[in-house]
């Protein structure tokens, strides 16, 4: 028997982003007021291109709804925005700014430096590479919607200890041939938000890139992070607040949006659901 509920979830959202993207212009002339007028002391990094212009719009107002205004919320563009959308997006808030893809800061071997300049997830993971600055960084794909439990970052900040927190993923999804052992396996990370409080040590994600026979894949970067994230004794998240979940994806409903929720990263099995879940946003 067909899933009708399923199938409506999706009909319904293709509507509700079709119409979010037609009145773009008259949504980034209205203010997303934040819950606090206090700023949070962050800077916000997105890696992002022109087909998901509605759900970045969607996303930053999130943000700053229920997590408050960061010092900066910089979308990089991999080259493939209008300047139309451009515009658009730094009328969403004055926080906003839109950068092109650039190559990391950091020290990178020569024979790594092609896969960060023109691989798309490559040019993602040289933006994640270069964070943060002089302030603690959080890195958010476009496709993270945020719910009233985000206001809980601003006391994350203030009482972490350690170097970096990363979202859990629901699956390990990578790319095998960087791990050496079972171990290595183990508490997947998902690159879709990262927090990150002090510089990491990238040299084992680095040296097992180098190591790589063949070509990188689409999951090489995530791989890389989440080799870093572990050896930099990186925490997890609570995923019972910082959410990617896939067992609700032939649902009608959304399982997961909640006033108790931070957030969730409505990856592309279920991002229908990303729309169904932006009124309760």
């Amino acid at each position: 028997m067909p899933d009708f509920g399923y199938h409506f979830a999706r009909v319904q959202a293709a509507v509700i982003r079709f119409l979010y993207r037609l009145f773009l212009p008259a949504l980034v002339r209205r203010r997303a007021f934040p819950r606090t007028e206090t700023p949070l002391p962050l800077e916000i990094f997105s890696y992002s291109n022109e087909a998901m212009l509605p759900e970045q719009v969607a996303s930053i107002r999130s943000f700053i709804r229920h997590a408050g205004r960061p010092k900066q919320f910089t979308v990089t563009s991999d080259g493939t925005h209008s300047k139309r959308s451009m515009e658009l997006l730094r009328r969403v808030d004055p926080c906003v700014r839109v950068v092109q893809a650039s190559h990391s800061r950091a020290q990178i071997p020569e024979a790594m430096r092609p896969y960060l300049s023109s691989h798309s997830t490559g040019r993602q993971l040289a933006l994640m590479m270069s964070l943060p600055g002089t302030d603690p960084a959080l890195y958010v794909d476009a496709d993270v919607l945020f719910f009233a439990g985000a206001a809980e970052l601003s006391d994350l900040l203030r009482e972490s200890s350690v170097p970096a927190h990363f979202l859990r993923d629901c699956q390990l999804a990578a790319d095998d041939r960087l791990f050496r052992s079972k171990e290595e396996r183990s508490d997947p990370v998902n690159t879709g938000f990262l927090l990150l409080c002090q510089p990491l040590d990238w040299s084992l994600g680095i040296k097992r890139f180098l190591e790589l026979e063949g070509a990188p894949n689409f999951f090489t970067n995530q791989t890389i992070t989440h080799l870093t994230m572990h050896a930099n004794a990186a925490e997890p998240l609570d995923s019972k607040r910082f959410i990617l979940e896939l067992t609700d994806q032939c649902e009608y409903r959304d399982r997961y949006a909640s006033a108790e929720a931070a957030m969730r990263h409505y990856v592309n099995p279920v991002r229908h659901k990303f729309w169904n879940s932006l009124l309760l946003s």
